[in-house]
């Protein structure tokens, strides 16, 4: 064995062997590659509406009271306490003194549909008529880390798959050289890190995989320097020779089987995913579309591009985080918070509707705004709101959603769903109903249980889509 291994590699062991066939084929880690069965497209359950979803995640739990939920009667009873028809719920939050705060911005209705935005998303605004807004989402976490996991897996607790890890499961891919789900950030590190994104008792190769900031989104994707094409296929060849010869006798065992195509894929990636991340390309009209000639807004504009440019190539569900590390969580101060989170991410995603609008692509692709909850109505340290899961906004655009209605609302004040309550389980049973798959037939054995996405929850909201 060793001779053949020296023969081509000029390596000692086996085991020297495998650390260099991975050299310069970096997306080797690329999780959603590995996957048995991942590698071509599967059956819907029924015609799907959409092709991918690219879900914009503010993390740190924007205000709908501030951006989409204008709320009258909150103005006129700010400075006082909280009302006593709202009960236990009260004394549960231990609200104390902290009274009703007002929400000082300057509403307008917008498009033919009249929908109202505040002043804070100007740019979001002239695109109501291609949105479902949702007014009456809610959720079962209080604190960001079981909350932002929980609309990223449909439990506060961690150990589930990502709703992204699903769509790979259910779907397959849709290309041969790209994963099929991606996650780029914009700041810091999103709260709970890589169990928002990974694949739970599904196998680990349906998990997300992340794509990093700055020039070189996927690391050690070029191969090793005087590293030729031929010799590259010539140590393919020869791993998968090794590979089948020592899992004759395993055929239980599939992850060889899957560890050998990760490697076909890696090599794959290495022009299609240079090609697919490299935006020099794009006409600066396009880039500017986006943002990306303002400081504020260039890092997050980079993202809604590269999500455009990649569920163009067959990417099936792109998460973007904006103020990823909770940059929306305005305790104090949601004026300078706020004020600069949605400078940040309103032209950038005007700009993806408007590009996919253009390209013909919006109809495909399913977009979703939204954060781990809202903000309450009452205020924190004075000029700041603090975390409601009880009622909150989140919008659906493309993808069969149907543009310019309301789904729910929220009660006079803001802070409790009355009316369509929206769980986190309905929010994914719908994303993926617009993707032709019912979350109740989509089930996979784990410890002799037939699990699925929405646990033991979820209904569709079908008056969202057309």
């Amino acid at each position: 064995m060793n001779k053949l291994l020296s023969h081509h590699w000029n390596v000692s062991s086996r085991r020297e062997f495998f650390a260099r066939a991975g050299s310069g084929l970096g997306a080797i880690a690329l999780g959603s590659m590995l996957a048995e069965g991942a590698e071509t497209p599967k059956k819907t359950h029924f015609p799907a509406k959409a092709k991918s979803v690219i879900w914009l995640f503010m993390e740190g739990g924007p205000s709908h009271i501030d951006l989409f939920d204008p709320k009258p009667e909150l103005n006129k009873l700010a400075g006082k306490p909280m009302p006593a028809s709202f009960g236990k719920l009260v004394t549960a939050m231990g609200t104390g003194n902290n009274t009703l705060m007002a929400s000082p911005r300057t509403w307008k209705q917008h498009g033919k549909s009249g929908m109202w935005v505040s002043e804070w998303y100007p740019h979001i605004a002239k695109h109501v008529d291609d949105m479902t807004v949702i007014r009456s989402c809610w959720a079962n976490g209080l604190n960001h880390v079981g909350s932002v996991c929980q609309m990223n897996t449909g439990d506060i607790l961690a150990g589930r798959p990502a709703l992204g890890a699903w769509v790979t499961y259910g779907l397959g891919t849709a290309n041969k050289n790209l994963p099929t789900f991606v996650v780029l950030t914009d700041d810091r590190e999103v709260i709970g890190g890589p169990k928002n994104w990974a694949s739970g008792f599904l196998p680990a190769s349906y998990q997300g995989t992340q794509f990093r900031q700055g020039d070189t989104p996927i690391l050690n994707l070029k191969p090793v320097e005087g590293t030729t094409d031929e010799r590259q296929k010539s140590r393919l060849s020869l791993l998968k020779q090794l590979n089948q010869h020592w899992g004759a006798d395993k055929t239980e065992d599939t992850d060889l089987d899957a560890r050998v195509k990760s490697f076909e894929l890696a090599y794959e990636m290495q022009s299609a995913g240079a090609e697919a991340v490299d935006i020099t390309k794009e006409t600066e009209a396009t880039k500017s579309m986006y943002g990306m000639d303002s400081e504020d807004t260039r890092q997050f504009g980079h993202n809604c591009l590269l999500a455009r440019r990649l569920v163009e190539r067959g990417v099936r569900f792109v998460e973007l985080y904006c103020g990823s590390g909770s940059g929306w969580d305005a305790h104090s101060n949601i004026e300078g918070n706020h004020g600069k989170w949605c400078k940040v991410s309103d032209k950038p995603i005007a700009g993806l509707l408007e590009d996919l609008k253009q390209r013909g692509l919006l109809q495909d692709t399913l977009v979703v705004w939204g954060g781990e909850f809202g903000r309450t109505p009452f205020n924190e340290k004075g000029n700041g709101r603090d975390h409601n899961p009880w009622g909150f906004t989140m919008w659906m655009a493309g993808g069969g959603a149907k543009g310019g209605q309301y789904v729910g609302t929220t009660d006079e004040i803001g802070l409790r769903a009355v009316e369509k309550p929206c769980h986190v389980h309905d929010i994914h049973a719908s994303i993926l109903y617009a993707l032709g798959m019912d979350h109740l037939q989509m089930t996979y054995q784990h410890n002799g249980r037939a699990e699925r996405p929405t646990i033991v929850g979820g209904n569709i909201f079908k008056e969202i889509f057309v």
